[in-house]
């Protein structure tokens, strides 16, 4: 359990140890892009990743998990490239288009191999933690990412940032060889005796997780919680905006965005702790998350983005909970593609917020927009005991 563990956990922490995260928005608007346009960008980014989330989801279910990873890494890799080489609105465009389909293979298809893998040695009531560990490790990365940001502008300016995130990327290709490759809940020779093509068992797979999620209550619900939470992430992408609007200099904004990222790493970390938190505690743990992170957005500096690493923290850890409360309710049978409705509907609710920030652009300053942008969350917080599933103890199985 140590060593997949290890690997789980490194595998997705090298992939955030990105520079470029601390400064990506500041190198489009000092490449003469406004907040709308920027905010465009983010919609383009959502929208290629929702129309490929599910798609993708349903080869996961048919195909090998670590290919699918493997082409995630190599189009990250391109699309930082392509920043790169046309730092221009139509290049960050094309760069956007193939994060957006590098995200939707990863997202549900890692997520459903860890999953399997400890089905596999009986130990599923690990995922909570494992893939708590796995996000801590990833926004630890992502806080020492975006704190070198700073000294490597110093030193070369965007290009030393962009090149050395484009080399993380690659190392992390190699982490995907890695990775444990557990059978499917549909074995390969079961599947192989019934003698589908690679098409039908593609579309079996779309068919029984759609399925499932039209068909099943708890498992519906329980889509929605998680996918809303994930959501709620969406406005880390304004923080460095927030930042200087606050009067930062370039070379300061890393540190304060990097606050928040110290709040998400321990609210990951904890996740194996709160994984059997009731519905009732949720609720009010993403009340008081949203409550600080517009009161930090509104105060600014450092004390500001201080809240804000707490709240935030408080909301990834909730994400992560229902996201292991969903893997444990469903069947399992095409378990990447339900995971991947979760991600479709984490990137519609993801464009509505992005359309919002370049509406409200027009209006508001950054730091209002966050504020009020964030308060919804208050409502998900009143529901939050009704869509969370009851934590199923370790060693049984959902009764259906």
């Amino acid at each position: 359990m140590t060593s997949l563990s290890a690997r789980v956990v490194a595998y997705a922490s090298v992939r955030e140890f990105v520079p470029l995260y601390g400064l990506y928005a500041l190198l489009f608007e000092d490449h003469g892009l406004d907040t709308r346009s920027i905010s465009s960008l983010f919609v383009l980014w959502s929208v290629v990743a929702f129309v490929s989330e599910v798609p993708s989801g349903a080869w996961a279910d048919t195909v090998s998990r670590r290919g699918l990873l493997f082409g995630s890494g190599a189009l990250l890799t391109a699309a930082f490239t392509m920043w790169l080489v046309w730092p221009g609105y139509w290049g960050f465009a094309l760069g956007f288009v193939l994060w957006g389909i590098s995200e939707s293979m990863k997202s549900g298809t890692f997520e459903a191999l860890v999953y399997d893998e400890l089905a596999a040695r009986g130990c599923e009531h690990r995922y909570a933690a494992i893939m708590g560990y796995a996000n801590a490790g990833e926004m630890t990365c992502v806080f020492v990412a975006i704190l070198t940001a700073a000294p490597l502008f110093e030193l070369g300016g965007y290009a030393l940032v962009g090149w050395v995130s484009v080399a993380i990327t690659v190392v992390d290709i190699a982490l995907v060889g890695t990775l444990p490759a557990a059978p499917k809940v549909e074995e390969a020779d079961e599947i192989a005796g019934r003698g589908d093509t690679v098409l039908v068992r593609y579309m079996s797979s779309l068919r029984a997780g759609t399925s499932e999620i039209r068909t099943d209550r708890v498992v519906r619900r329980s889509v929605v919680l998680a996918a809303a939470l994930l959501a709620c992430l969406a406005f880390d992408e304004y923080f460095a905006l927030l930042a200087r609007e606050s009067g930062a200099e370039t070379g300061f904004v890393p540190v304060l965005v990097a606050l928040t990222a110290v709040g998400q790493v321990v609210g990951a970390a904890t996740a194996g702790r709160t994984a059997t938190m009731s519905g009732r505690t949720m609720g009010a743990v993403v009340i008081v998350g949203s409550v600080l992170i517009a009161g930090g957005a509104l105060a600014g500096g450092i004390a500001g983005f201080t809240a804000i690493g707490v709240g935030y923290g408080a909301l990834h850890n909730t994400a992560i909970v229902a996201e292991a409360r969903l893997q444990d309710t469903m069947s399992g049978r095409a378990r990447a593609t339900v995971s991947s409705v979760v991600g479709l509907t984490s990137e519609v609710l993801s464009v509505a917020v992005f359309a919002a920030y370049a509406i409200g652009s027009l209006w508001l300053p950054m730091a209002a927009l966050v504020a009020v942008t964030v308060l919804p969350l208050v409502g998900l917080g009143v529901v939050a005991p009704r869509l969370l599933p009851a934590a199923r103890p370790a060693g049984t199985e959902r009764e259906r």
